[in-house]
């Protein structure tokens, strides 16, 4: 196997991570995480799949079963405060996490966000534009609308969509933040970032335009 191709291996398990896995993850400085599910409502659309990347590539997706209600070792990772775990619009993932595992997500940065107050030339601020840009890679998104959810095995194409997600969002970060920097923008950004928790929380209670007059 060479480097490329090592480079590409993605971890496979359900429900959880094993322990030698939480075991590599949880002395990362940085863990990349998505999420995919049946739909975008919480409480109706379960969670199917997560995915994790550090800085060191270690790629891993993890299905979840049908009435899967919790993944110990995926809680103690994201619940633990020394690990940024970062995400691409932040304020989904985490409410699908409490919502379907109970898990309290901490130490987060959104590159959503962060691309939204650095990027102020664009208004694209997607993954797939954000990713392009800053790091020079085209997603192929042809697997977004999936039925994750299939009791039958992903296809390799799912996999592979599902881990390109959280491959490249380290690299993505650490750009964002050297232009929020420069900025003066990154404490700002710090202060949106705590308030996602927040958000997500109400989102799950289907309160909407709470800060509205």
């Amino acid at each position: 196997m060479n480097k490329s191709e090592k480079n590409k291996k993605i971890i496979f398990s359900h429900n959880d991570i094993t322990t030698d896995l939480y075991n590599q993850y949880k002395n990362s400085s940085y863990l990349a995480v998505d999420t995919e599910a049946m739909g975008l409502i919480h409480g109706r659309d379960r969670l199917c799949l997560i995915q994790i990347c550090n800085e060191f590539n270690v790629t891993s997706c993890i299905k979840l079963e049908l009435k899967k209600t919790e993944s110990p070792n995926i809680k103690k990772l994201f619940e633990d405060n020394k690990i940024m775990k970062i995400f691409h619009y932040a304020r989904f993932d985490v409410a699908a996490l409490k919502c379907n595992l109970e898990i309290n997500t901490n130490n987060i940065f959104c590159t959503k966000i962060a691309s939204k107050l650095a990027r102020t030339y664009t208004n694209k601020h997607g993954l797939k534009d954000l990713i392009h840009e800053l790091i020079g890679t085209e997603l192929d998104k042809s697997s977004q609308s999936s039925d994750w959810g299939s009791s039958e095995d992903l296809s390799r194409k799912q996999i592979d969509y599902a881990a390109n997600d959280v491959r490249y969002l380290i690299a993505a970060m650490q750009k964002l933040r050297i232009i929020l920097e420069r900025e003066g923008r990154y404490e700002l950004a710090q202060k949106c970032f705590r308030t996602i928790p927040v958000h997500s929380e109400l989102d799950i209670l289907k309160f909407s335009n709470i800060f509205e007059h």
